[in-house]
């Protein structure tokens, strides 16, 4: 069962630790603040895969070795399989994540959609979303996801489906959860308890951890303890806490630590995430080479949790925040 990135005699163990994230650039539109600075102004299918391809290269000639997609990410797979073909290097020692459970709903548009994406944990759409996934990335599948468990999933309680994961952990799958909402706490310890035949399911999560919603921490050590690979994602808030957009009175701590530091507050704020110990690998979701450059310094910053700034909010207003924030 795949583990964690090796890290072999070119990769610094500490950048290994890190992730390259492709939500941001495998459809044209996303939640993720100032995508207007970042992106091409005409976002073709075309323009998108080369920006995507440009982000992979960079983060695998950094050390970055895990990479993460989803089949609602546009189409992030599609790219992510084609960058793999045409590179035998990075096929070879890079470790792929995906997730199912979201149907892409956009048609190509960034905005001017009622629905860009829609949640269905069934067997059904399992049985599709994986052809398609093994349909792109074939044998470099290394972690399948449902996406964006909640307590109230049936990824949580559906027999037949725990079945077909079980199925497809038997192949060599690390099978998991991926998590969103305030309880994302109570999701994870349910998932722990899921077992098929005696033996847990799953063995996988992807959370949203950062400075202000750290709430599924203790959970997420739990799972870390049971021998889960543990991937943070949303690390910098989708973009609140980078340096261009933490300006408010929420932020202040955050830039005094940049300030006495000399890092930059995405730096910083990614740094946090991996400080904590029972974090595996955190994503980056950058957009452009230049944030993916000043994301990875995150690895030369030793921060220890005593100088974390305090930002967190009540979890259920990030959330709400979060939830407010527009496609473009």
């Amino acid at each position: 069962m795949p583990a964690a990135p090796a890290t072999g005699p070119s990769v610094s163990p500490s950048l290994a630790r890190f992730g390259l994230g492709t939500a941001a650039v495998g459809r044209p539109g996303y939640i993720t603040l100032g995508r207007d600075l970042d992106l091409p102004a005409e976002r073709t299918v075309e323009a998108m895969r080369e920006r995507t391809h440009q982000l992979l290269d960079a983060a695998y000639a950094a050390g970055v070795r895990y990479f993460d997609t989803a089949r609602s990410y546009g189409r992030a797979e599609e790219f992510v399989a084609e960058w793999l073909a045409a590179r035998p290097q990075a096929a070879a020692d890079a470790v792929v994540g995906s997730k199912w459970g979201y149907t892409y709903t956009a048609d190509w548009r960034a905005s001017g959609v009622p629905v860009h994406e829609v949640k269905e944990h069934s067997v059904a759409v399992f049985d599709r979303q994986i052809k398609e996934t093994r349909a792109l990335l074939g044998r470099h599948l290394d972690v399948y996801l449902v996406h964006s468990v909640t307590p109230d999933s049936p990824a949580l309680t559906d027999p037949v489906l725990h079945a077909r994961l079980a199925a497809l952990a038997a192949e060599g799958v690390r099978v998991g959860i991926s998590t969103s909402g305030p309880a994302q706490a109570e999701a994870v310890r349910a998932a722990l308890e899921v077992t098929v035949e005696g033996q847990p399911l799953f063995a996988a999560v992807q959370s949203t951890w950062n400075l202000l919603e750290p709430s599924a921490g203790p959970a997420l050590a739990e799972a870390h303890a049971a021998g889960w690979l543990v991937v943070v994602k949303e690390a910098m808030a989708n973009g609140r806490l980078a340096g261009r957009n933490a300006t408010g009175p929420d932020t202040a701590a955050l830039r005094s630590l940049a300030t006495r530091t000399g890092a930059s507050c995405d730096a910083l704020a990614l740094a946090a995430a991996a400080a904590q110990p029972w974090a595996d690998i955190v994503l980056s979701g950058a957009a452009t080479p230049e944030q993916l450059a000043s994301n990875l310094t995150a690895a030369g910053l030793d921060l220890v949790p005593d100088e974390l700034p305090g930002l967190a909010e009540p979890a259920e207003a990030y959330w709400r925040t979060r939830s407010g924030l527009p496609w473009a």
